[in-house]
């Protein structure tokens, strides 16, 4: 099963997303992240977290939804429409998910409120990740509607 985590710019969330996912799930689930428009870099603060928390990023990289090296199955877009985002509509026939989480790319602050805000990010992708893992996805599977009832659930996890 492949996971698409989309934003816009496929530099801090989705791509935390991506690394935390990969890092946390078993053989057989994958995920992958894009953006509709790509900022071309990775956040650099993203990718520190991720080193703090002992996740690679090696062969990660800002990506084009035009360049998915799969095809999704399920795709979960992670911008926040509360803070004004437009979130990119995958138009894809595929399972469509919307765990909004603010950027913390975006924070303007003292360090200590950057780095909070990064912090902050990291704990309610990894708790919906880790709650997105507990679910029974074998027997899910064969009810798509129930598995978009769960993963819609998932979204409104905040730790």
């Amino acid at each position: 099963m492949n996971i698409l985590f989309l934003c816009t710019g496929n530099s801090c969330r989705s791509v935390l997303s991506e690394a935390t996912f990969n890092h946390l799930a078993p053989a057989g689930l994958k995920a992958i992240s894009a953006g509709s428009q790509p900022a071309g870099k990775l956040h650099p603060r993203a990718v520190e977290l991720l080193h703090s928390k002992g996740i690679s990023t090696e062969g990660y990289y800002s990506k084009s939804w035009d360049d998915l090296p799969v095809t999704p199955d399920i795709v979960v877009t992670v911008c926040s429409s509360a803070a004004g985002e437009t979130c990119p509509a995958y138009l894809g026939p595929v399972l469509r998910t919307h765990w909004g989480v603010d950027d913390p790319g975006h924070v303007v602050g003292t360090e200590e409120e950057i780095s909070t805000a990064f912090e902050r990010t990291y704990r309610i992708i990894r708790a919906r990740i880790e709650a997105f893992l507990a679910l029974p996805l074998e027997e899910l599977r064969k009810d798509p509607a129930s598995l978009k009832r769960e993963l819609d659930s998932i979204g409104g996890i905040e730790p």
